[in-house]
């Protein structure tokens, strides 16, 4: 019986999965909420924390051998350099682009005007970002500290210096560079099994949100909550489209039929280095080659955050500046567009963008309670634009493939047709032969 309702959920496409869960999430959310019934709204909770925990508790390890072996994977690829500048600017071009869009609304809709805001009351975050917090931040004083703590940029620091330093070395760095790639292998193999309690994990953190927040709570934010929505879909069905069509000659839709499970699990989790594993594989699986994509994706999935450090916090300064009556001119937003572009490695690619938004204020001067204003709703908001910055971190190393004409067409358009995980290869499907990197 266990055997025949196991086969009969693998069969089922893991987009249903996570639809089901989302479903029957929102309905035991609203049961909880209206019931006598604590238990229920524990025991969401506590599924919710342990999927997001499970994804957390590989992040150390998936970040630093991924980081490594993407650098080692670069000597196999011909014009690394001109690849990872190209990667770089394109992460700087969308990031601008998503401000724009960001700061557009917010002077259109006005989002923190006649909202009646107790600002008086609004509580200043435990920690404030600012540059010298980033910039000392990057660099670790204690090595188990900074996997302890799940410090990302630190992680990322490390892994940087060791990959390099081990290139470098050679010969000698060989067995190192080997025993990495296993680590790393064994590690994404550990998160192909927590990615595929997806679903569960989604039962678990929609319905806690639903349980704890309900709807009354986006009534006073709710012009600001449908400005980020709106920004991010702009960006994630408008921009990203745009871009493919124009610079990369494939189709989006062909584009989202194949990155539309890591678009998926990125919204319900709200983690961009939780859902990196499954954005590689989808990325490599619509043709860019491996070699790249190992560099491509960790390098976005901490530092690309269109969402999270480039619309949020365009809206969020304009929504505390009218809050608390104060005025922005044409130098505040090229401040906002200046520390969105260089600033986005601060979110770490974790959930939340409270260090960003924090970073902002402080960069301009703004009263930093207005994070407390914010801080409820966050939870909601952070679904959508985490899933704005995974889609953006496949969306860029497919533009730099095929500018460099190492993209794999055929394969892209049969993507979504092409198994995701490996053990469910069909027999029948043979992995078509891919494109040589020009060496």
């Amino acid at each position: 019986m266990f055997s025949t309702t196991w086969r009969a959920v693998r069969r089922t496409p893991f987009w249903a999965q996570i639809i089901g869960g989302l479903v029957l999430g929102i309905a035991l959310g609203l049961v909880a909420r209206s019931g006598d019934v604590a238990w229920l709204s524990a025991t969401l909770e506590k599924i919710g924390s342990i999927f997001v925990g499970l994804l957390f508790l590989a992040v150390p390890p998936l970040v630093f051998t991924a980081i490594v072996t993407s650098i080692a994977n670069l000597r196999n690829v011909t014009n690394a350099a001109r690849l990872a500048a190209r990667t770089l600017l394109w992460f700087m071009v969308t990031s601008l682009i998503a401000v724009v869009i960001g700061m557009a609304i917010g002077l259109i809709t006005h989002p923190g005007s006649g909202g009646g805001f107790d600002t008086a009351h609004a509580a200043k975050p435990d920690h404030a970002g600012s540059w010298l917090d980033f910039l000392t931040g990057i660099i670790p004083t204690n090595i188990v500290t900074s996997f302890s703590e799940v410090n990302v940029l630190q992680i990322v620091f490390l892994a940087v210096v060791v990959g390099i330093a081990a290139v470098k070395t050679g010969a000698k760095a060989e067995p190192f560079l080997k025993l990495n790639e296993s680590v790393l292998a064994i590690v994404q193999k550990g998160l192909w099994w927590i990615i595929r309690l997806a679903p569960l994990g989604t039962l678990g953190l929609i319905g806690k949100s639903v349980s704890q927040y309900g709807w009354d709570l986006l009534k006073p934010l709710a012009t600001f909550t449908a400005d980020v929505y709106i920004g991010c879909a702009l960006v994630l069905f408008g921009v990203y489209p745009l871009l493919l069509a124009l610079f990369a000659r494939v189709s989006p839709v062909q584009f989202f039929r194949g990155v539309w499970p890591a678009t998926q699990l990125a919204f319900v989790s709200r983690s961009s280095v939780g859902t990196m594993p499954l954005t590689q594989r989808v990325t490599e699986r619509m043709g860019v080659p491996r070699e790249y994509a190992s560099f491509a994706v960790p390098f976005g999935a901490t530092t690309k955050m269109d969402g999270c450090a480039a619309i949020y916090p365009a809206l969020a300064s304009i929504f505390v500046a009218e809050a608390f009556g104060v005025h922005l001119g044409i130098k505040d937003y090229l401040l906002i567009a200046f520390v969105s572009v260089i600033g986005s490695a601060a979110t770490a690619g974790l959930t939340g963008a409270i260090v960003m938004l924090t970073l902002t204020l402080s960069t301009l001067g703004l009263p930093l309670a207005g994070v407390g204003l914010l801080l409820a709703i966050d939870p909601i908001l952070d679904m959508m634009r985490t899933a704005t910055n995974v889609t953006g971190q496949a969306v860029i190393p497919i533009l730099v493939a095929a500018k460099e004409k190492i993209l794999d067409r055929e394969q892209f358009a049969r993507a979504h047709t092409l198994p995701l995980w490996e053990e469910e290869a069909p027999e029948a499907v043979e992995a078509p032969e891919r494109e040589a990197v020009p060496a």
